[in-house]
């Protein structure tokens, strides 16, 4: 990075400026059976088919703005021995039991590069003593198998980061790295806003899936299995500190099925006036609550129940005409595309969104609704550009056999970090 970037993300469309990504890596590999749903996965991943689907939205990005990439942020800010001290003392107590001594004078021994590398994608395990030999475990520092849902550990809020209190241990890591690199690194201009590492038992927590900046003044946060309604009202009271006014409206969702994991996999933004949902909780459900708190000069002053989340921003001046995942015939079509991250859309300007082309029905619906299909294989090969769409709307198809196992989609794996203003 040449030269300093400034944080600066108030919406969910806005042409984007800068991303943050991660290539899957072994990390994605070193997994079993056994140990995917400790990895928070539902089945084991092929890297070498994963990598190539995720070069397409690498590919495709790259083309279309600044991209950026963890490792290489991570190794720039190991080079100060002071945030690498920090940092590794930091992982080594949430980590480690007993005498940490031994894996943090390791650690430290590494140069930035490969320590960087150890980070991410683990270390194995030294079995030099009965303890070590007899250990189940092949690791010591457990591989980040979820990095690349760069999504959930940061989440970039007007000219600030906000760092993740993630859900499950296996992740914590993640919002460390994030922490250190917004804190530290000097191409990044920012201020972070909470911190990686709460109380081990806290029932606070909040993940970037769940927060959407639908507009400067209003968030939207789903309140579900990975954000606790402890942590919107930590994110509530942040708010409230810097004396703002904002509407947050807050939707509540299933823990079961595992698929709705975030308010990303049943709700996107598209275009200024159009969004993507799961119907049957977004528009049809009477169980799930939506509500709507507004802050005006760092106060609550107003905390009620909205029919749903489309009703609350027309109140608000966004009158969104919904686009269904799966489509508008079939439930079953509508719950399969779902679960395969179908309404999980990142947008690189207004009414211009990168999504899974395997789910064809959604795609469809997109098309009916204005959206030239682009797909990314054929924008690297330079048979289509997407300047020549500059006038009109597109969803750029990226290919998500594997990527899609893992539970998430164009939107779980990215972080803006700036994005243009939009003129409303």
């Amino acid at each position: 990075m040449e030269t300093s970037l400034g944080i600066d993300v108030r919406s969910e469309i806005g042409e984007l400026e800068g991303v943050i990504l991660h290539r899957p890596g072994s990390e994605v590999e070193n997994m079993t059976p056994k140990n995917a749903e400790r990895a928070l996965y539902s089945d084991i991943l092929n890297l070498a088919v994963a990598e190539q689907e995720y070069n397409q939205l690498d590919g495709v990005l790259s083309k279309l703005t600044k991209t950026f990439y963890v490792k290489d942020l991570l190794t720039k800010v190991l080079e100060n021995d002071k945030v690498k001290s920090s940092l590794i003392s930091k992982i080594c107590k949430r980590e480690f039991e007993g005498d940490i001594n031994d894996m943090f004078d390791k650690l430290m021994a590494l140069q930035p590069e490969m320590l960087s590398k150890s980070l991410i994608e683990g270390v194995e395990l030294k079995r030099d003593n009965l303890t070590r030999f007899l250990s189940k475990e092949r690791y010591s520092l457990r591989p980040l198998h979820n990095f690349f849902y760069m999504r959930d550990a940061s989440i970039s809020f007007h000219d600030r980061v906000i760092i993740g209190r993630m859900a499950n241990k296996v992740r914590e890591r993640e919002a460390m790295i994030m922490e250190s690199i917004f804190d530290f690194h000097p191409g990044l201009v920012t201020q972070t806003i909470g911190s990686s590492t709460g109380s081990p038992d806290s029932h606070v927590k909040y993940e970037g899936g769940d927060i959407l900046i639908a507009r400067d003044d209003i968030m939207l946060i789903g309140e579900g299995p990975r954000t606790s309604s402890q942590g919107v009202d930590l994110i509530l009271e942040n708010i409230k500190a810097r004396n703002g006014n904002m509407h947050l409206i807050i939707q509540e969702l299933p823990y079961k099925p595992e698929s709705f994991i975030h308010l990303d996999m049943a709700f996107t933004f598209l275009d200024r006036d159009k969004c993507m949902i799961f119907e049957p909780l977004i528009l049809n459900s009477s169980r799930f609550l939506t509500i709507h708190i507004t802050v005006e000069n760092g106060e609550v002053i107003n905390i009620r129940e909205e029919k749903n989340i489309l009703s609350a921003l027309k109140k608000l001046g966004m009158d969104l005409e919904p686009v269904v995942c799966g489509g508008t015939k079939d439930l079953y079509i509508q719950e399969r595309e779902q679960w395969h991250s179908g309404t999980n859309f990142f947008a690189v300007a207004p009414g211009k969104v990168i999504g899974y082309g395997r789910n064809i029905h959604t795609i469809e619906e997109l098309n009916k609704h204005g959206f030239n299909v682009l797909p990314a294989t054929e924008i690297l090969s330079g048979k289509i550009n997407p300047e020549d769409y500059t006038d009109n709307k597109y969803v750029i198809t990226i290919d998500g056999s594997e990527l899609s196992r893992g539970g998430g989609g164009a939107r779980c794996m990215t972080m803006p970090i700036r994005r243009k203003s939009v003129d409303w």
